[in-house]
C-alpha cells in the first residue's frame, strides 16, 4: 500500500477591501505534519482575476509575497515562534501575515489531505483552486455527479440497476470510514463494486477510494466470506501526460483498482446481467 502522508494546508486570499471582504485566492500553502515536514507554498501565475477585482493592485508586491513565505516556512525554527506561548501552524501564519503582508493575504480554513507525494500535492491543489474558474465548465461537465448519473444510466437499461447494492458504507466494515461505494453486486463469491472517480478534476477522490479500499476488501473477506473487486469510473480521454491524472491512475493501480473510462459503462453493465443471469 502507499505510504500516504497527511499533511495541512492553507489557500491564501487576497482582500483589497477588508468591508466588502470580497477576495481571490492567490495561494496555497502545504505544510507536511511533523517537525522537518515538507513546507512550501505556491502562487497563481495568473494574476487576471486580481486585476479584475482590484485593478490598481500592485502585482509585483503580491508576487515578492511567494519567495518571502517560503523562505519563512523553510526557516521555521523554534525560536522563531516560542516568543510567546506556543503557536499553531495557523496562528504563526496569521501572525506573519498581519506584520509583513499589510493585511492583504487572508488565510481561509485549514484542511487535510493524504498524500504520497506533498510536491505533487501541491501542484494538484494550485492547478484546482488557482485556476477553478477557468476550468469550471470542465469541472462542471466531467465532475462525480456526472460520470455517476452515466453508470447508473448503464445498469439499469441493462436491467440490473434494481438487483445491486447501492452507497456500500464501509464503516460496515470499517468503523468511522465514512465512504460510501457507489453500487455492486455479489456473484460467484465475489463482489464486483464500482465508484464514480472524476481524475480530471478531483485526485483526491482517487486517493480516498485507494486509502479505504485494503481496508474494504479485508472487512467484505471477514464478513462475508467473499473475494472482492473494485472500478473507478472515470472520465472518457484522461491526459495521461497530466502529472495528477498520472499519480491517481498508478496509486489506484498498486492496489489492483480498475479504471475505466464512462464509455466503457454499457459493457460493464452487461457483464453484470450475464453474471447476474438475466
Amino acid at each position: 500500500m502507499p505510504d500516504f502522508k497527511h499533511c495541512d494546508f492553507f489557500l491564501l486570499r487576497y482582500v483589497p477591501d477588508v468591508v466588502k471582504q470580497e477576495f481571490v485566492n492567490v495561494g496555497v500553502v502545504m505544510l507536511e505534519e511533523g517537525d522537518g515536514g515538507f513546507t512550501d507554498v505556491r502562487f497563481t501565475r495568473d494574476w487576471r482575476r486580481v486585476r479584475c477585482l482590484d485593478p490598481e493592485v500592485d502585482i509585483e508586491l503580491l508576487q515578492s509575497y511567494e519567495d518571502e513565505l517560503r523562505r519563512l516556512l523553510q526557516s521555521r525554527a523554534a525560536e522563531v515562534i516560542n516568543y510567546k506561548l506556543p503557536m499553531s501552524w495557523r496562528e504563526w501564519l496569521l501572525d506573519v501575515m498581519q506584520q509583513s503582508f499589510s493585511g492583504a493575504l487572508q488565510l481561509a480554513p485549514m484542511q487535510g489531505v493524504l498524500t504520497e507525494s506533498p510536491q505533487v500535492e501541491l501542484g494538484i491543489l494550485a492547478r484546482a483552486y488557482l485556476e477553478s474558474e477557468r476550468r469550471g465548465p470542465l469541472r462542471e461537465a466531467a465532475g462525480r455527479r456526472a460520470i455517476y448519473n452515466v453508470m447508473r444510466g448503464a445498469f439499469e437499461q441493462a436491467g440490473v440497476w434494481q438487483l445491486m447494492r447501492k452507497d456500500i458504507a464501509a464503516a460496515r466494515y470499517m468503523p468511522g470510514d465514512p465512504l460510501k461505494i457507489d453500487c455492486g453486486y455479489r456473484t460467484n463469491g465475489v463482489v464486483h463494486m464500482f465508484h464514480a472517480v472524476p481524475l480530471a478534476t478531483d485526485v483526491n477522490a482517487a486517493k480516498v477510494l485507494a486509502f479505504s479500499y485494503p481496508g474494504l476488501q479485508d472487512g467484505i473477506l471477514t464478513a462475508e466470506g467473499a473475494m472482492s473487486s473494485m472500478t473507478a469510473i472515470s472520465e472518457d480521454g484522461l491526459d495521461l501526460h497530466d502529472e495528477g491524472v498520472a499519480f491517481a491512475l498508478a496509486t489506484l493501480q498498486q492496489l489492483n483498482i480498475d479504471v475505466a473510462p464512462i464509455g466503457r459503462t454499457p459493457a460493464i453493465a452487461e457483464r453484470a446481467r450475464i453474471e447476474l443471469k438475466l
